[in-house]
């Protein structure tokens, strides 16, 4: 099978509809630029123009609108497709799940995983020669995960995670503890923050676990007044960067060689001399 990933930007807004038919045309652009799999950023589907939103379109798993028409890209252009995060419902009526799923070339859903660390901050903001704050509180909008999840694909063994996980690099030495091959980080980090941090910490991540990362992000301006960072970002086990898209709509690719990483994994072994 193809190793070659894709990793798509996007500038999602409010309408749900619109936005997949972005994602729809990209997906298909992808696929026919030979990817096997398809990575989607953070709410790729929905950028709310108030979180509540994403409450009141939570579907449930396996069912609804997202559910379906990515369902029917993976089937129709022959590639696996991880749905960067989508809200899914939960017990509690009051809070979705922020949740990526992995959609194989037969439209099944074969991962979930609900995000586990949620963006509960205070960014001090640059706006002219004025200085303003935006607070941002998904917790009370979203549940928080518990669960790891690292999938066999055909690609490698993948570890999967979104957006602000990315600070916390414990939980991707414990996905590398339990043979991950390749990162997923779908994102939507802010102008801000991701001026400061995110090259640096998508490259940590890989170094440090000599681990293949692809990060698809959200990048320009959005209708709720956000402004996301872009820099989707796909980077090798050496901390090399094979794409790099710096704004606007548009894909990045990347071959995925599991025999060069095992090899320098080997001559290199900085996993076996972790102490602690």
């Amino acid at each position: 099978m193809n190793k070659k990933i894709a990793a798509i930007q996007m500038a999602s807004g409010p309408q749900i509809k619109a936005n997949l038919m972005e994602a729809t045309r990209l997906i298909r652009e992808a696929a026919s630029k030979g990817a096997g799999m398809v990575v989607l950023p953070e709410s790729f589907a929905l950028m709310a123009m108030n979180e509540s939103e994403n409450i009141d379109m939570a579907e449930e798993q396996g069912s609804g609108q997202i559910q379906d028409v990515i369902r029917q890209c993976a089937i129709d252009n022959k590639v696996w497709i991880v749905a960067g995060s989508i809200p899914l419902k939960t017990p509690d009526a009051e809070r979705a799940s922020a949740a990526s799923l992995m959609f194989n070339d037969k439209g099944e859903i074969v991962a979930r995983y609900n995000k586990i660390h949620l963006f509960d901050v205070v960014i001090d903001c640059e706006a002219g020669e004025k200085k303003t704050t935006d607070e941002y509180k998904e917790s009370d909008t979203f549940k928080a995960g518990e669960d790891i999840v690292v999938v066999d694909t055909p690609f490698g063994r993948i570890g999967m995670s979104i957006c602000y996980d990315l600070r916390f690099p414990t939980l991707y030495r414990e996905m590398v503890k339990q043979g991950a091959e390749i990162f997923l980080i779908p994102s939507a980090f802010t102008k801000t923050t991701g001026k400061i941090h995110w090259e640096a910490l998508v490259k940590a991540r890989a170094i440090e676990n000599q681990c293949y990362v692809i990060a698809p992000a959200q990048g320009g301006y959005h209708v709720n007044g956000r402004h996301t960072y872009g820099h989707s970002m796909m980077v090798d086990y050496l901390g090399q960067v094979h794409g790099l898209r710096l704004k606007g709509t548009g894909i990045i690719t990347m071959n995925i060689d599991l025999k060069a990483q095992k090899k320098v994994r080997k001559s290199f072994p900085v996993l076996q001399h972790i102490k602690f």
